[in-house]
């Protein structure tokens, strides 16, 4: 097989798999189907009588003058199978429209629900901008695809088949013959051509996706760019994809010109067949006048969808390709999954066991080596550690952004592994030291920890995190939009802002990652006094690495490359004058300074 027929072939398997993927969806929409398709073909039949009550009325006017008397029963059949062909095709689309924007709730729904089932590594190694033109795209081609496969594909073929029964039954084979004929050198012609061109559709449709991507790359770092001075490289990265993109416009539009030429001259020659065996039959006397333009208006009917009927398969196959990418969303495998049978948790007291957890993001790059601990409930354990030891990674694994590599972590003694993921989550909170905010109200940020708490509990949170005097003296108060990922709030507000929604969640696992890093000395004791109230009644993780913060927990253990080296109270590991006493020193002597 040459690859052009392979790469076709697989062109067509993946259509097919495309469409079988949405028909589930559009038949949840069934009995609108089913009606719609009866208005379809009760529209069509209307639409192929008005030529026969037009070639009626031509022959029954153009008898001599004695002899002609008003045809009604003509006029009357030609104004009622006029007026049926638009009412039943309205009702259709009529009918149609739910099953169309349904189908696209529901798809689009699904896809940004399994985006957000996937793991971790996923969502760090996409491309945001990328993705969301594939999901945009996507859902757009489904809408046309539904909207001409019923209101054009259908409808074109079904009267196609009428008009060609007529033919056949009124007039000699030949009429019927040319017509077929006509139409699979057309069809045949636009399939050929058309499935020639997929490959510049989906070469635009890559670079759409990679210029897309590295413009909202560049936006949403706008800082960064700024920092560097690097506008112009950014600009230069951006035009170039848009470059590449133009030639694929370029080819995939001189190929559509050759398309349309071809059309052309295949209508042109079977028009003038049919128009030349009508006459001849007049001349003949076998055909009336009424028969020559009962065949030029068939021919008419059929010219105008016949025309678009190319550019609809093509655009079709372009939807397709755009369809393509959004379902192939959903082929993506979940890297971390609910078992079958996985339990619900359900406490108000939790402790948690590390018991010989090893892991790495790459199987090459191990982070965490045969790593144990435990917090019984209601203490609290602090990590601490140079940047890279992995102290982070045991707050991911925690909340199964990943699963372990080797060992188990157990809350209230069962592997996480057998609780369900979103029970699991509902029970811990988290302070992260990189916070990023939804660009809403300040408001709708905090009450994201609790989604329907009412204003006096996101009050009461904001106090307790120590923000509620500054939200007040800002003009919109707890309406304050914040800014894309929190950007017009300073570092400091943003983690009280996580801090508040954190507590308004009241989780029983607390994890605290850096949950200070970001705030002024006192502020950042003020708030370390309000969370270690908060974390006296829960199982608290604190990752640190100013140790001043972590001096009065229950257990203090630290990491280095993933091992962990030392572990004790902070006296205990003062006065062993290991790791931990070197760090604390110098953190002292950094201070003092």
């Amino acid at each position: 097989m040459r690859p052009h027929d392979s790469t076709a072939a697989a062109a067509g398997r993946a259509d097919l798999n495309t469409l079988r993927m949405l028909l589930p969806y559009v038949w949840q929409f069934k009995g609108r189907v089913l009606i719609a398709l009866a208005c379809l073909v009760a529209a069509k039949l209307a639409g192929v009588t008005v030529p026969l009550y037009l070639k009626d009325l031509v022959d029954q006017l153009g008898l001599s003058a004695d002899l002609v008397v008003l045809p009604v029963a003509a006029l009357l059949g030609y104004g009622l199978a006029r007026l049926a062909t638009s009412v039943f095709g309205e009702l259709r689309d009529a009918l149609f429209a739910r099953v169309t924007q349904g189908s696209i709730r529901r798809i689009a729904a699904q896809v940004f629900q399994h985006l957000l089932a996937l793991s971790l590594r996923f969502h760090m190694e996409r491309q945001t901008g990328g993705l969301s033109r594939d999901i945009e795209r996507g859902t757009k081609g489904i809408g046309f695809l539904l909207n001409f496969m019923v209101f054009n594909i259908l409808p074109t073929l079904l009267e196609i088949g009428m008009v060609t029964a007529i033919l056949l039954w009124r007039y000699e084979w030949p009429f019927a013959v040319v017509t077929l004929g006509t139409i699979a050198a057309y069809i045949v012609f636009t399939l050929v051509v058309t499935e020639k061109r997929m490959v510049y559709r989906r070469s635009m449709n890559d670079l759409d996706s990679k210029a897309n991507t590295k413009a909202v790359d560049a936006l949403i770092n706008y800082e960064t760019v700024k920092y560097f001075g690097n506008e112009a490289y950014e600009l230069e990265r951006y035009d170039a994809n848009l470059g590449k993109w133009v030639d694929s416009a370029v080819r995939s539009q001189v190929s559509l010109n050759l398309l349309n030429m071809g059309q052309g001259v295949i209508i042109t020659i079977g028009v003038t067949l049919l128009l030349w065996l009508s006459a001849r039959g007049v001349v003949n006397q076998s055909m009336s006048v009424g028969d020559v333009v009962l065949v030029s208006a068939y021919l008419t009917q059929l010219y105008a969808p016949l025309n678009f009927l190319g550019f609809v398969y093509r655009e079709i196959k372009h939807a397709l390709a755009d369809m393509e990418r959004m379902f192939g969303l959903l082929d993506k495998g979940q890297e971390v999954a609910d078992k079958p049978q996985a339990v619900t948790l359900k406490t108000d007291s939790a402790d948690i066991v590390f018991d010989h957890v090893g892991f790495g993001y790459e199987t090459n790059r191990q982070i965490l080596f045969d790593v144990s601990l435990s917090i019984p409930a209601g203490r609290t354990l602090a990590v601490v550690g140079s940047s890279g030891a992995g102290k982070s990674t045991l707050s991911r694994l925690l909340f199964r952004f990943y699963d372990v590599s080797s060992g188990s972590i157990r809350v209230n003694g069962l592997d996480i592994r057998n609780y369900s993921q979103s029970s699991l989550r509902a029970h811990i909170g988290i302070v992260p030291q990189d916070t990023v905010l939804f660009n809403d109200s300040i408001e709708y940020n905090i009450a994201y920890g609790r989604p329907g708490a009412c204003h006096d509990e996101i009050v009461s949170a904001a106090k307790a995190a120590r923000i509620h005097d500054f939200i007040m003296s800002l003009p919109d108060g707890y309406a304050t939009p914040v800014g894309e990922r929190g950007l017009k709030l300073s570092g400091g507000e943003k983690q009280r802002v996580a801090i508040a929604r954190t507590l308004l969640k009241n989780p029983p696992i607390l994890i605290l990652d850096e949950a200070t890093s970001a705030l002024d000395t006192r502020t950042e004791r003020a708030i370390q006094d309000e969370l270690s109230q908060i974390a006296r009644d829960r199982t608290t993780l604190i990752i640190a690495h100013r140790l001043s913060t972590v001096a009065d927990a229950d257990e203090i253990v630290v990491l280095d490359h993933g091992r962990v080296i030392e572990r004790g109270t902070h006296r205990e590991l003062i006065s062993q004058g290991g790791r931990y006493a070197h760090m604390w020193q110098l953190q002292q002597i950094s201070e003092e300074t």
